[in-house]
């Protein structure tokens, strides 16, 4: 069955707004675990626009489902991911000025670099991913530094799917989608899990969730957003329902 990871970060920017205690992301991920989540993701950025190192420990601490730590492939974040130990970490591209991630990481650009990273958090039994656009050669790369998930960027997609007024049979849209499904073929033809995610909405989601292999979802604002009107623990059942309908219309 198809799981969702529910990144988190955007409850810590809303603290961060006004340097104080509240909203408690740790709060948060009990929310969307009684909601349904099986996973909960968090970016810890060079900056701490959002996330805090406190938050990561108070996390794994208490956190009773799957943490995904999202990185920057750097000396710092390797050592903080060797010591918290999540379940997974994933490694993604990271720019200062940039609103969110904006794309996929160069895995084919730095194989030696990354091969190291993925060997250091293998040595402290941590899973790594990679977050890379729908490239054939991305793919490649990634198997070939060890990766054992691939999440493929589905923002192309989301954008295709809003520009033409969330019509799913449109050229565009489906260029798209066929990428996606593309990639996640050689992922899995490579051995590795096939995840996606990046700007799914409930809208847009259930094309990606009944792309055959896909094994989970990683969705944040678009949750985070919603929950303001109904509640996180609603807003991730919610979600959970419109995949879980995805994935069984497909089988």
């Amino acid at each position: 069955m198809i799981e969702l990871g529910v990144n988190i970060d955007h409850v810590a920017t809303l603290r961060q707004a006004r340097r104080t205690y509240e909203p408690d992301p740790v709060w948060a991920a009990v929310e969307a675990h009684l909601g349904g989540a099986d996973g909960i993701t968090v970016h810890l950025r060079e900056d701490r626009r959002h996330i805090q190192d406190h938050d990561v420990r108070r996390l794994r601490e208490l956190v009773h489902i799957k943490l995904n730590l999202e990185m920057a492939a750097t000396d710092e974040m390797v050592e903080i991911a060797c010591a918290l130990k999540p379940e997974m970490a994933m490694l993604v591209p990271e720019g200062r000025e940039e609103i969110t991630t904006e794309g996929g990481l160069d895995v084919a650009g730095q194989v030696a670099r990354l091969k190291s990273v993925v060997a250091k958090l293998a040595d402290a039994r941590i899973m790594t991913s990679v977050f890379i656009d729908a490239l054939p050669e991305q793919v490649d790369a990634a198997a070939r530094i060890g990766a054992k998930v691939c999440e493929i960027h589905t923002g192309p997609y989301a954008h295709a799917f809003h520009a033409k007024g969330r019509d799913r049979e449109s050229a565009a849209v489906v260029t798209e989608i066929t990428k996606i499904r593309d990639a996640g073929a050689a992922v899995r033809a490579l051995g590795m899990r096939f995840n996606a995610g990046h700007a799914l909405n409930y809208f847009n989601v259930q094309p990606v969730a009944s792309l055959p292999g896909v094994g989970e979802l990683h969705i944040g604002h678009a949750i985070v957003s919603r929950s303001l009107f109904v509640g996180l623990r609603e807003a991730v059942r919610q979600m959970k329902a419109l995949i879980r309908e995805a994935a069984v219309r497909f089988d």
